[in-house]
């Protein structure tokens, strides 16, 4: 073994990251209660009154924070564009938006 290979962090994990990232936001019980929720409720809110909801702007910002806490949490990196791409930051939002549309639409969120 060499001694980079001890001392560098591996940026490229050998996981869906964007799955693990966001089964993090849902689960983690502050995380969730400070910033996942509330986003959440924004995005129904808008649903119930008939507006048009992007949801990148509507939960950009909780994504951002959720991946810093998540890269800071499981030591993955000091700056979260280390590990997270553009791309997967957008899936991630994208996921969350239509797996809580579901919910959103059933009633959740009130």
């Amino acid at each position: 073994m060499k001694i980079f290979e001890v001392t560098q962090q591996d940026t490229n994990p050998n996981f869906d990251l964007v799955d693990d990232a966001s089964f993090y936001m849902r689960n983690d019980p502050e995380f969730y209660r400070q910033s996942y929720f509330p986003a959440m409720a924004k995005v129904a809110d808008l649903h119930r009154d008939g507006k048009s909801i992007n949801p990148h702007k509507c939960l950009g910002s909780m994504v951002e924070k959720g991946i810093s806490k998540y890269c800071q949490k499981y030591d993955m990196a000091k700056h979260p564009e280390e590990v997270f791409t553009q791309d997967q930051r957008e899936e991630l939002i994208d996921r969350l938006f239509a797996e809580e549309m579901e919910q959103i639409k059933q009633g959740e969120y009130k």
